[in-house]
């Protein structure tokens, strides 16, 4: 090896990790249904109700087939993220973590399946335990924070040192606030299109011209989006001397309000979404991103060490008046 030369940590994520992952995965989920077909009703149950009966079917070779055509879409995903993420630590964490939690969910779900149609006479007489479906859901979820815990390798090669924005002072008893606001179109027209579908199903349920299975089915997916859609589309930002609050929604609430005494600096960075993995909130306690739009970011260091990463406008004027407020708490 040339001297000054590096080589990749065993954190970094590669085409081929994910390649051979992806391809064990799918061979799992095409291979259960195919070893124990012999033992399996056809076509077998793939959703249960609230009471946890089934109450839809599939053929075996269909169902298969599904499961692993959306693993592969998620697979693929992550494959294409590879370059983007591997520069940074909390990119790496979140990439091994979505690798795994999904892995786990996958294959989580179809064990369960098969496991509820195993030996059943026919589909409507297979039964899913409500704590199977629980386990699958908490073993995804711990999957995907002890890999990105393990697997987020060192830290970014910056060595920590935050940029520092324009130095801003304030005189004696000058009292200054500084409001951001930032927002997703894509996520607020997705939440205009859930509404709108909503309130079209309801009124189609109300004249009979939906089926009642119709609507339990679909309303409670379109109140989900709906929902998270009016919390996670925009954000208000205000920064005094009391600290800084984060509203969310159009109407901004919830509020996060995060103390000046909890804070150490801040400064601004620019952030994609490819690299913390998406929109929305990402990341892990303690170093965590509130993304709306890729571009520059606030970025609160807390006295803690963890820091929150924040998609605003104006940002830079944000971290100014964060320091001076703090220089200003420390001379006085």
């Amino acid at each position: 090896m040339n001297p000054g030369t590096t080589t990749p940590t065993l954190a970094t994520p590669s085409r081929r990790t994910a390649a051979l992952w992806g391809l064990t995965v799918s061979v799992a989920l095409a291979g259960g249904p195919l070893v124990l077909r012999g033992r399996l009703p056809d076509p077998i149950a793939v959703h249960w109700g609230l009471g946890l009966g089934p109450d839809r079917s599939m053929p075996l070779a269909a169902s298969a087939t599904t499961d692993v055509a959306l693993w592969t879409a998620v697979w693929v995903t992550l494959l294409v993220m590879v370059p983007a993420v591997s520069g940074r630590r909390r990119a790496r964490a979140g990439w091994w973590g979505a690798l795994a939690g999904s892995s786990a969910l996958f294959l989580g779900m179809g064990a369960t399946t098969l496991l509820a149609n195993l030996d059943a006479p026919s589909w409507t007489e297979a039964r899913l335990p409500g704590w199977q479906a629980a386990a699958v859901l908490a073993a995804a979820v711990a999957a995907a924070l002890l890999a990105a815990r393990l697997r987020r390798g060192a830290t970014d090669g910056s060595g920590g040192e935050a940029p520092v924005p324009p130095e801003l002072r304030l005189r004696p008893g000058q009292r200054a606030v500084w409001v951001g606001r930032a927002g997703n179109r894509w996520l607020s027209g997705m939440t205009v299109a859930a509404g709108a579908g909503l309130c079209l199903l309801l009124l189609m349920w109300g004249l009979g011209l939906v089926r009642d299975e119709t609507a339990a089915d679909a309303s409670p997916g379109l109140a989900i989006v709906l929902v998270a859609g009016l919390f996670t589309s925009s954000l208000t930002a205000r920064v005094t001397e009391d600290g800084l609050a984060i509203g969310f929604g159009p109407f901004g609430w919830p509020v996060r309000r995060i103390p000046l005494e909890r804070v150490q600096h801040a400064w601004t960075e620019t952030r994609s979404p490819v690299e913390v993995g998406g929109w929305g909130f990402r990341g892990l306690p303690g170093d965590a991103t509130i993304m709306l739009r890729g571009g520059e970011c606030l970025v609160i260091g807390y006295r803690s060490g963890g820091r929150l990463a924040i998609s605003v406008d104006d940002a830079e004027r944000a971290a100014s008046l964060i320091n001076a407020l703090l220089a200003t708490r420390v001379s006085a």
